[in-house]
Parts: C-alpha cells; sequence; structure tokens
C-alpha cells in the first residue's frame, strides 16, 4: 500500500467507527455543540423554519449575539445549519437547517416537549430532594 493511501484509510476508519463514549471521539465535540444550551434551542427554533439572525437571537431569549454566532458556526460546520447571505442593502444573513439538521432537531422537539409535559413531576421531586436535605 502507498503512502499516499494510508491516511486516506485511517480517516475512513475513524468516521465508520464513531463512538461516542470513546475519549478521542470526534462526535463527542458534535454532541456538545448540538446537545449545549444554545445549540439545543437554536436547532429546535429553526425547525420553525428560516429566521434571520436577530430574529432567531429574538427567539432563543437570553443567547448574546457573540453565543449565538458561535453556535451557528459550529452547527454550520458541522452540517446541521446552512447560512444564506440574502441580497439586500444592507446585506442579510438567513439560517435554515440542513436535512441532517432537520433529523436532528425535530428529535429534540420532541425531547423539548417531553421535558416541558413533566416540569410537574420534576418539580415535585425537586421539593422532595430539597426538604431531604433540609435546603429551603
Amino acid at each position: 500500500m502507498s503512502e499516499l493511501a494510508q491516511p486516506a484509510r485511517e480517516h475512513e476508519d475513524v468516521t465508520l467507527e464513531a463512538d461516542v463514549f470513546a475519549r478521542d471521539c470526534t462526535s463527542r465535540e458534535t454532541l456538545q455543540t448540538i446537545t449545549g444550551r444554545w445549540g439545543v434551542l437554536a436547532l429546535a427554533a429553526l425547525t420553525e423554519g428560516s429566521y434571520r439572525f436577530s430574529a432567531l437571537r429574538r427567539r432563543v431569549d437570553g443567547v448574546s449575539e457573540r453565543m449565538l454566532s458561535q453556535t451557528l458556526q459550529a452547527l454550520e460546520r458541522d452540517g446541521l445549519v446552512v447560512r444564506e447571505v440574502l441580497e439586500a442593502i444592507p446585506p442579510k444573513v438567513e439560517y435554515s437547517l440542513t436535512p441532517l439538521g432537520a433529523e436532528i432537531g425535530s428529535r429534540l422537539v420532541g425531547l423539548i416537549e417531553l421535558v416541558e409535559s413533566r416540569m410537574p413531576d420534576v418539580r415535585t421531586a425537586q421539593e422532595k430532594y430539597e426538604a431531604g436535605r433540609g435546603v429551603s
């Protein structure tokens, strides 16, 4: 085997054997991007449709401009979000999901809906936990 063929095969093996539990697996970084506070919310919001940056920032209440920008860049890098510059004066940017982003986003929305619907149970558990520890 030539030296040129070896690196390609090594790279191929890494992508075929993704294992998020393995310390050096690159899927961990992608999972962190997706499941970080702003990644989840940005992907879930974009399942509603395309957003311009400022509108998405308003939708994801509490995110700073810098954090949203970094999150969207990471999501774009991982192939989950498409950034489109619209021809306008001044230029405007719109974000939307790729098919992969839409698939992941729909699963996140399901998780969000489950969590929201079970908040009474969570609050009860929190109160019980705090009462047992003497926290007020």
